[in-house]
């Protein structure tokens, strides 16, 4: 909750011109997805304890030196996606925003940050679902 909370309110800070979306450097939405990793993978141990570490190994035996690989690759594309889709449409979001201000001064730029507002909403639901997407599959049961 406090972390998307933190997400809206930076991609908001792109509205109010002259200020840049601290999301539209690539450190925040980087940090913002580290602390979604560590938070699922945390709560992952918390709830199975070492069992946990099953969830890698795939329903397989002798296919799970090949899991492991495969879903290590998967959790670290995890951190990836949510930090690039974030950077991305926040920093795009941004230029645009700039170039219709610098073009057209009145007008047409508040349409822009109108869409811009509802890209930050979009983009802060979007990494919040994903989280807790993750989240649930981390302390899923298996039946």
């Amino acid at each position: 909750m406090a972390l998307g909370l933190f997400i809206l309110t930076s991609n908001l800070l792109g509205v109010i011109p002259g200020f840049e979306s601290p999301t539209a450097d690539k450190v925040v939405p980087l940090g913002c997805a580290i602390c979604a990793f560590v938070y699922y993978q945390t709560q992952g141990f918390k709830h199975a304890g070492v069992a946990y570490l099953k969830h890698f190994l795939g329903p397989i035996w002798w296919l799970s030196w090949l899991m492991v690989l495969i879903e290590i690759v998967s959790h670290l594309a995890r951190v990836l996606s949510l930090t690039l889709r974030l950077y991305a449409n926040m920093f795009a979001g941004d230029l645009v925003t700039m170039v219709f201000f610098s073009l057209i001064p009145i007008g047409v730029p508040i349409a822009f940050l109108a869409l811009h507002i509802g890209v930050s909403f979009l983009q802060t639901y979007i990494f919040v679902l994903l989280t807790t997407v993750y989240l649930s599959g981390a302390v899923a049961e298996e039946h």
